[in-house]
């Protein structure tokens, strides 16, 4: 991955969380935490 392609993820990621926060309230971050804890305790059932 090159530094220009890393720099346009980022700046898509944070442009995602911005648009959210503007015009959805702001859920997305509660939302994408609530699975990744999910993830982690399934994954953690399997070790």
């Amino acid at each position: 991955m090159t530094n220009t392609v890393a720099i346009a993820l980022g700046a898509l990621i944070l442009l995602i969380f911005i648009l959210d926060a503007l015009a959805f309230g702001g859920g997305l971050p509660v939302f994408l935490g609530l699975k990744l804890a999910n993830l982690i305790e399934y994954l953690a059932f399997w070790r």
